[in-house]
């Protein structure tokens, strides 16, 4: 009697990004020939997010189903009342996350932006901040699954002095999610071979 084959049980992808995400805080320091060093600067700075595509039709149902779950003490919304409040936070979302997005390619607040340096495709980007797909991108291109937070420019210091008075000194400090993003600077050190990109992880309570 012939055994039927079976095929292996589909096993669940491993999850990308920690379940609680452990901000580290780094300092950078570009040196090099003053021009490029001034050019690396513009094309670095940006708005210091990413511009994800949400799926409002999905968030606005979590909303309700949190709404209508929730085991509040007090009365709890009816149907009809958590339908409306949930629709009122799809509309604030919306709204603000349009705000966020209308800032990429014109803001430069953000003086070591990822997602300037190192762009997340749009096919990617439609995929939505949540999906294993799209996170496992960030992990192999950038080296962490969210952009940058508190960056900064860090004053000039006597041990940050360029050598000559042909180089110059960029110097900022940020924090990473979950790791350094070693990936996102090798891609740019590639692409600016005249630079020195110095990175040290700065292992201090926040």
């Amino acid at each position: 009697m012939a055994l039927e084959r079976q095929e292996p049980a589909a096993q669940p992808r491993p999850a990308v990004a920690p379940a609680h995400t452990d901000w580290l805080s780094h300092r950078l320091q570009v040196r090099g020939p003053a021009q490029q060093v001034a050019a690396f600067r513009a094309q670095a700075a940006g708005a210091g997010l990413i511009p994800w595509h949400l799926d409002l039709d999905r968030m606005e149902e979590d909303f309700f189903l949190r709404l209508v779950a929730s085991p509040g003490h007090g009365r709890r919304l009816s149907l009809d009342g958590a339908r409306l409040l949930a629709a009122e936070l799809r509309d604030a979302v919306a709204r603000r996350h349009a705000l966020a997005v209308a800032r990429v390619g014109r803001s430069i607040a953000c003086p070591f932006d990822l997602h300037a340096l190192v762009p997340v495709p749009e096919a990617v980007l439609r995929l939505g901040p949540d999906h294993p797909d799209g996170l496992e991108w960030l992990a192999a291109h950038w080296g962490t699954t969210q952009a940058l937070r508190h960056v900064s420019i860090e004053t000039a210091t006597a041990a940050r002095r360029p050598r000559s008075a042909e180089d110059a000194v960029f110097a900022v400090s940020f924090w990473s999610a979950d790791w350094t993003p070693w990936p996102a600077l090798a891609t740019v050190r590639n692409r600016w071979p005249g630079l020195r990109f110095d990175v040290a992880p700065r292992y201090e309570p926040a």
